[in-house]
């Protein structure tokens, strides 16, 4: 089987990171470097002492790819979309708002400090949704290269550790209350756990209002994902057929095309995000026991660990170097931009 070396090495390095993880709880009470980010970073050290030959890039491309998308369509049912609807109309409205806000002006703010259209989008839909999660599900749908995954993603979880730290320190200079924290927590926080390790030394409702806003956040990913696909394909149709229409005429008795070319719908969709969604709505019938979502989460965050092992395994460090201080820039003022947006969202919607 000639992808089995290369998944192998995958797979090994997943187990190493998730290892490395499992001694930081022991030793710190927390995972302050995921073991999402730990693969990268030993792809990465792998690639820049070895470079995988021949033998070993069926298996890698394969886990970068189709393992990653496999994950992408079981998370689909770690979300419980009763719960999150019970939130309120007003709140959810307001974080969808939040989100296209932060999503939209991320991406100026990248093109601003010089980022690839790919790569602004890809620190945006990480500063604005869930961080390395939604890296990981939109890179596929726009073509990303794995440079840009993995710059966006380090840079990313270096911010979400800084956050996790000082968003606490907020709560009594800009005197907000347990609720109103907890939104703020909820749509500033990048993944789930930092949410917790965020919100719960604050208070128990905290928590519970920031894993809730959390999740909600999450559950916009479907839809920001099928809108960014449909997006770029259309993009990408109109740049070939400016470049069929600039393109000098080899005979000129040939008939001219005429009007917009022909997008296979079938194809505007990944088939990994028509999974999540169908999953998603299995899950919100309630037909499912909680063991199965549970080894769904599991399993999904595991592959999501292999795949992101593949990912560094392509990685460039010099590209890495190269692209930072924009993709930390752009970071940063996203973030910026969607702390003041929760922080106005809280306290315009007198919650808590």
């Amino acid at each position: 089987m000639p992808r089995l070396p290369g998944i192998a090495l995958c797979a090994a390095l997943a187990l190493v990171a998730t290892a490395l993880g499992t001694v930081e709880r022991m030793a710190m009470g927390r995972a302050w470097i995921e073991p999402l980010v730990l693969a990268i970073l030993l792809g990465a050290v792998v690639r820049t002492l070895w470079t995988p030959g021949s033998r070993w890039k069926p298996g890698i491309d394969f886990s970068a790819k189709q393992v990653l998308e496999v994950a992408i369509v079981l998370l689909g049912l770690t979300l419980n979309v009763p719960l999150l609807l019970s939130a309120g109309p007003w709140l959810a409205a307001g974080i969808i708002v939040a989100v296209l806000a932060a999503l939209l002006f991320g991406v100026l703010i990248g093109r601003a400090f010089g980022l690839r259209h790919r790569l602004a989008i890809l620190v945006a839909v990480g500063n604005a949704i869930c961080g390395n999660s939604a890296i990981a599900a939109v890179a596929p749908v726009i073509g990303a290269e794995p440079d840009d995954v993995a710059s966006s993603i380090a840079f990313t979880a270096v911010l979400g550790v800084a956050v996790v730290l000082a968003l606490p320190l907020l709560v009594t200079p800009l005197g907000l209350s347990e609720y109103q924290y907890g939104v703020v927590a909820g749509l500033t926080v990048y993944a789930v756990p930092q949410v917790l390790a965020a919100t719960l030394p604050v208070s128990a409702l905290s928590g519970q209002v920031g894993t809730l806003v959390k999740l909600t956040r999450v559950l916009m990913l479907g839809p920001i994902v099928i809108g960014l696909s449909i997006a770029m394909r259309r993009r990408d149709a109109r740049a070939t057929e400016l470049r069929t229409t600039d393109a000098p005429a080899t005979h000129t008795n040939a008939p001219r095309a005429t009007g917009r070319p022909r997008i296979d719908i079938g194809r505007l969709v990944p088939w990994f995000i028509v999974g999540f969604v169908a999953l998603a709505a299995v899950r919100a019938t309630g037909v499912l026991p909680p063991a199965v979502v549970t080894s769904a989460r599991i399993v999904s965050g595991a592959l999501t660990i292999v795949a992101m092992a593949a990912l560094g395994l392509g990685v460039d460090v010099r590209v890495l170097r190269r692209v930072g201080a924009p993709v930390t820039a752009t970071a940063i003022a996203a973030l910026a931009l969607l702390l003041g947006i929760s922080i106005a969202l809280a306290r315009t919607l007198h919650v808590g």
